[in-house]
């Protein structure tokens, strides 16, 4: 507010006062005209499954902002995990799912792990979780 107020009473001319403000009102525009991805939940367990089992989880989202959202990319910790989210832009309110495709061939015990999803939502960097154990 007050670099408002400095902007008003300036001995700059009133064009570039002008110019000044209306890149403010822009920027404060384009602040609030963004995607939001929202997990329904995003931390999940899978239980206990057998070594050499596939499990599959699935991540509800909506596109809770005013823009579309585009998912980007999603980046899982190893390369037992795979992910598939949708490759085409999700309208404002709606809704769809990432699955999340771990593969327990090589691993056992208990799991925990992290899953990356990278859009141009506000927050474009988010984390989904999923875990469970692995029985022998």
């Amino acid at each position: 507010m007050k670099r408002l107020l400095y902007l008003f009473k300036s001995p700059l001319p009133v064009r570039q006062r002008v110019f000044c403000l209306a890149l403010m009102v822009l920027a404060a525009l384009q602040v609030q005209a963004q995607a939001k991805l929202t997990f329904k939940d995003s931390k999940k367990s899978f239980g206990m499954v057998r070594k050499g089992d596939r499990v599959n989880v699935a991540f509800v989202f909506s596109n809770t902002g005013n823009q579309d959202l585009e998912i980007l990319d999603a980046k899982a910790e190893c390369s037992c995990t795979s992910v598939d989210y949708p490759k085409y832009m999700i309208k404002p309110g709606q809704t769809d799912t990432i699955i999340v495709h771990f593969d327990t061939h090589s691993v056992y015990d208990r799991q925990d792990r992290i899953v990356e999803i990278i859009s141009n939502a506000s927050k474009a960097s988010q984390n989904i979780r999923f875990k469970g154990v692995v029985l022998k």
